[in-house]
């Protein structure tokens, strides 16, 4: 399946960061705002920068969709699930490490 887009995201603090990541899904995930359209299954590229960290180039492909005006007006947007890769991998372990200790915190999420 060829790639349907690429989504740059720009993550400036663990808070944001907190309520991006999707840890339910295998191999880890992002939610990623966005009012591009998508269709669950798509492949995209998400240009990851994580707190003015050098930017990682994650595979993925859509697993979750918020469309504009849904979710209590939150944001619309796509959830990425990492693909099973070295650059899925890193990111997972970069984002696990960067949350140490928030990941049991019952604060609410973009997703759920």
């Amino acid at each position: 399946m060829a790639q349907k887009g690429i989504l740059s995201y720009n993550i400036e603090n663990k808070q944001e960061l907190y309520a991006a990541y999707m840890p339910f899904m295998i191999n880890g995930g992002l939610f990623v705002p966005t009012r591009k359209s998508f269709t669950l299954g798509d492949e995209v590229l998400i240009l990851l920068s994580l707190m003015g960290e050098e930017r990682i180039a994650i595979p993925g492909k859509v697993a979750w969709i918020t469309p504009p005006g849904s979710q209590r007006g939150g944001n619309s947007g796509v959830g990425i699930q990492f693909a099973d890769s070295a650059e899925g991998q890193q990111a997972q372990t970069a984002i696990v490490s960067l949350l140490a200790g928030m990941l049991e915190s019952e604060k609410p999420t973009r997703t759920i």
